[in-house]
């Protein structure tokens, strides 16, 4: 019988399917696959997932389904979970039952709070975060999750409802972002994220840890730019220079759409939102002094699966 362990995030974005063959206390990626779905598109803000993002979602996840099957990954060795967008729907229970009954996958909806202690068990795996604090940010389509910790413990954890695609919805209103927007943009983070600046106030973390989305963005760039080459697949701890974040956020900020998709790196998937998750980037580094930045590849669903393993 197959041990293969199937998960899928179901993120406000992009949903992503991994599947794994657990081997003592490590694992082999069989398969790893990201789709834009964007369920939270003309919705998040209202609350709602529409008819159309329900029905990418329900495209995205037959695919995954048939991946599922193939590789065959048993129905209760599979594990999907619904983040930001899922959560805070309104309709989260149609949604759902209408996947199950289509593609028999169970969605398991988590808050914010779980969502950033699995965020943090992916990152561990995937980076050396070392003996002091880190402020590990994984900033997703629907919500933004900070930890502070360091690879023994977390000390601190929040998930903020402030993720790209909300952001973009409310401030992005000309391409490329005005002054005036940005300034709209940078007060709305001084206004939600004040829990933020109290924990980093109490632990004094030393470097930021991004995982996901933009800063496997920001990696791609950084290589492109230095060796004209993607990143080697199986490394997944990376360093970016803090001088190369702002070579690449002067790049992301002046340009239009077409623009920024002419940036060797950039991808069609992230290329609206990366404005928006780079100005909160650039927010955290200079508010709170940070001169460090590290990326793990792995996320939530390596550390869903870091929990499987343990269990």
């Amino acid at each position: 019988m197959s041990s293969r362990l199937g998960i899928i995030d179901l993120g406000t974005n992009t949903f992503h399917l991994l599947i794994a063959e657990p081997n003592g206390a490590h694992f082999k990626t069989v398969f790893h696959e990201s789709r834009p779905a964007r369920i939270g598109l003309g919705g998040i803000n209202k609350r709602v997932i529409t008819p159309e993002a329900q029905d990418r979602a329900l495209a995205v996840l037959s695919y995954f389904r048939e991946k599922l099957d193939s590789f065959e990954v048993m129905p209760e060795k599979t594990f999907a979970f619904g983040t930001s967008a899922v959560r805070n729907a309104e309709n989260r229970q149609e949604f759902c039952s209408e996947i199950l009954e289509k593609t028999n996958i169970e969605v398991t909806v988590i808050d914010g709070n779980r969502e950033a202690e699995y965020i943090y068990y992916g990152v561990r795996r995937g980076a050396d975060i070392g003996d002091a604090p880190s402020l590990i940010m994984d900033i997703g389509g629907g919500s933004v999750e900070f930890i502070i910790g360091n690879r023994s413990q977390i000390f601190w954890k929040q998930s903020f409802e402030i993720g790209g695609q909300r952001l973009m919805e409310k401030f992005m209103r000309n391409d490329p972002l005005s002054q005036a927007d940005r300034r709209a943009l940078y007060n709305h983070f001084d206004e939600n994220l004040i829990p933020l600046a109290n924990a980093i106030h109490q632990y004094a973390p030393e470097k930021l840890v991004g995982s996901s989305g933009t800063f496997d963005t920001l990696v791609d760039m950084d290589f492109h730019f230095r060796t004209g080459d993607w990143p080697p697949p199986a490394q997944t701890d990376f360093n970016i220079p803090l001088e190369e974040f702002y070579r690449a956020y002067t790049l992301i900020l002046s340009g239009n759409h077409d623009e920024r998709m002419a940036i060797p790196g950039m991808i069609e998937l992230r290329v609206d939102m990366i404005v928006v998750a780079v100005c909160l980037i650039d927010y955290v580094l200079k508010t709170h002094g940070i001169r460090q930045i590290q990326v793990s590849k792995y996320a939530l669903k390596e550390g869903v699966l870091a929990e499987l393993m343990a269990r």
